[in-house]
C-alpha cells in the first residue's frame, strides 16, 4: 500500500510538471503575439485561461492526505509568479520596440538634414564644395550617426569616409567638343575642261579624301594629271599628297633622258614612281606626322594613259561602253602582298573577315604611315596603254564608291547622264543609298581631247 501511495504521489508531481510546462507555452505564445503587434495596449490582451482541472488521482491524493493540498498550493502560487515574470518581460520587449522605433526615427531626421544641407550646398553659389560651413556641419552628423551605429554594435571605431566627388561648374563650349569648330561643306563639286568631280563626306567627323589636278603641263593641253586620294588617321597625309604629288612627278618628268635609242616608257615610269617616294619620304620628314593616304592617279601625256596607284582607290577605263579596270588594289587578300608583308617582318591578321598589317591597317601599300612604314610602302604599281579611238572617259575613285557599286554599273551611269557633274553625284547617291559610311570622290576624266593626232 505504501509502494503505491509513492508511486500516485510521483505521478501526481508529473502531472503538476506538465502543467507548469504547458502555461510557459502559453506565456512564450503570449509574448509573440505581443511582439508581432506592437501597437497594441495591455489592457487589450487577452486573460489567461483558466487552469484545467486537476486529475482524479490528484483529487484523490487531495483527499487521502491533506498535507498535499500545501504542497500543490505552493505549486500552483510559483506558476503564477512565472507567469507574472513572463508578462514582465513581455512589457520589456514592448518598451525596447518603442525605443528602437524611437531611434530609427531620430536616424531619419538626421539624413534628411544631410539630405537638405547637401541639396543647399551644391545649389546656393559661392559655397566651396570641399569645405564651408555646411560640410563640416554635415560631416559632424554623419559622425554622430556612425557613432551611434557602432556603439549600438559594441564598438567606438568610426567609418572612414571616402572623398568627397567635386563636381565642375557647367561650361558649354566644353560640351561634345569644341563648340566653336568650324563645320566643314559636307558636299563639293568642280569641273574643268576635261573633268568633272563629286565629293561628300561620310559618318566620319573629318572629311578625309582629296583629289589633285594639274593641266597644260609644260605648255602642252594635251598633257594632264589627275588623282583622287583616300587619306586615313587624318587630312594630312592627304592634304600634302594633292599639293605635291603632281609637282614631284613633273619635276622627274622634266630630267627624263631623251635618248632615241632607249624605251621611252621606261623613264617615264621611273619618273612617276620616284615621284611617289619623293613625296613619301618628304612627308614622313615632318614632325609629329602619323597619318596615310591611297592614291589612284593618271598621267596622261604623249598620246599615251600612265596610270599608278597605292591602295584601294581604283581608275577604270570605258572602252565603247565597256568597263576596264587598270588598277588591282592593294589588300592583304593579295597573296603576293601578303607574302611580301610576312617575308619583310610582318605579320598579317584576319579581323572580323579583313586582312590588317599587324592587325591594324587594311591596305598594303599608301604615303604615310610612319608606324607601318617597314611593311606599307609607297612604291605604285603602274599601267601604260596608248589611247585610241575606242577610249572614251576614265571613272577614278575612292573605295567609297567601289565597295557598293561595281565597274560596269559606273560606266552605265555615266554613259547614261554624260561626262557630267550629276553623273558623278548620282554615283555618289548610289552607293550611300546601299549603306555606304565611308567618305567618297568621284572623278570622271574626258579622253577624247588628249587623243594622238
Amino acid at each position: 500500500m505504501i509502494h503505491l501511495e509513492d508511486f500516485l504521489r510521483g505521478f501526481s508531481i508529473i502531472s503538476l510538471f506538465i502543467y507548469f510546462l504547458q502555461s510557459l507555452r502559453k506565456a512564450i505564445s503570449m509574448a509573440s503575439l505581443c511582439l508581432s503587434s506592437p501597437s497594441s495596449s495591455s489592457s487589450s490582451l487577452p486573460s489567461p485561461p483558466p487552469p484545467p482541472p486537476l486529475s482524479w488521482i490528484t483529487s484523490q491524493l487531495v483527499l487521502d492526505r491533506g498535507e498535499d493540498r500545501s504542497f500543490q498550493d505552493s505549486l500552483i502560487s510559483t506558476t503564477c509568479q512565472e507567469d507574472d515574470i513572463v508578462s514582465e518581460d513581455v512589457n520589456l520587449l514592448r518598451d525596447h520596440e518603442t525605443q528602437m522605433e524611437e531611434k530609427s526615427m531620430q536616424e531619419n531626421q538626421h539624413f534628411e538634414a544631410y539630405q537638405k544641407g547637401l541639396h543647399d550646398r551644391y545649389s546656393s553659389p559661392g559655397v566651396d564644395p570641399a569645405g564651408g560651413p555646411v560640410g563640416k556641419e554635415l560631416d559632424s552628423l554623419v559622425m554622430e550617426k556612425d557613432a551611434a551605429e557602432n556603439n549600438s554594435k559594441g564598438t567606438t571605431k568610426l567609418k572612414k569616409r571616402p572623398a568627397r566627388l567635386v563636381l565642375p561648374e557647367y561650361y558649354p563650349k566644353l560640351e561634345f567638343g569644341e563648340k566653336d569648330r568650324k563645320l566643314e561643306n559636307m558636299e563639293f563639286e568642280d569641273k574643268g575642261r576635261d573633268f568633272c568631280l563629286a565629293s561628300k563626306k561620310g559618318r566620319r567627323q573629318v572629311m578625309e579624301d582629296g583629289y589633285g589636278i594639274m593641266t597644260d603641263i609644260l605648255g602642252d593641253a594635251k598633257q594632264a594629271f589627275f588623282a583622287v586620294i583616300d587619306g586615313h588617321g587624318g587630312r594630312a597625309a592627304a592634304d600634302y599628297v594633292a599639293e605635291n604629288l603632281g609637282k614631284n612627278i613633273v619635276k622627274a618628268l622634266e630630267n627624263v633622258g631623251k635618248d632615241e635609242d632607249d624605251d621611252h616608257h621606261q623613264p617615264l615610269e621611273q619618273a612617276i614612281r620616284q615621284g611617289y617616294l619623293v613625296t613619301d619620304r618628304e612627308f614622313l620628314s615632318q614632325q609629329g606626322v602619323s597619318s596615310g593616304a591611297c592614291v589612284a592617279s593618271a598621267l596622261l601625256k604623249d598620246g599615251e594613259l600612265h596610270v599608278a596607284n597605292v591602295g584601294d582607290c581604283r581608275v577604270v577605263l570605258s572602252r565603247k561602253g565597256v568597263a576596264d579596270t587598270l588598277t588591282v588594289d592593294h589588300r592583304l587578300s593579295r597573296e603576293d602582298e601578303k607574302l611580301r608583308i610576312e617575308n619583310s617582318g610582318g605579320f598579317v591578321h584576319c579581323r572580323n573577315g579583313i586582312w590588317r598589317v599587324q592587325g591594324s591597317l587594311a591596305i598594303s601599300r599608301a604615303i604615310g604611315d610612319l608606324h607601318l612604314k617597314d611593311w606599307v610602302i609607297s612604291d605604285p604599281e603602274i599601267k601604260c596603254l596608248p589611247l585610241t579611238s575606242d577610249c572614251e572617259f576614265l571613272i577614278m575613285a575612292s573605295d567609297g564608291l567601289w565597295d557598293k557599286v561595281n565597274e560596269q554599273e559606273a560606266v552605265d551611269v555615266v554613259l547614261r547622264d554624260g561626262n557630267s557633274v550629276e553623273s558623278c553625284k548620282k554615283l555618289i547617291d548610289m552607293s550611300f543609298g546601299r549603306g555606304n559610311m565611308d567618305d567618297i570622290t568621284v572623278m570622271v576624266i574626258n579622253l577624247h581631247n588628249f587623243l594622238p593626232n
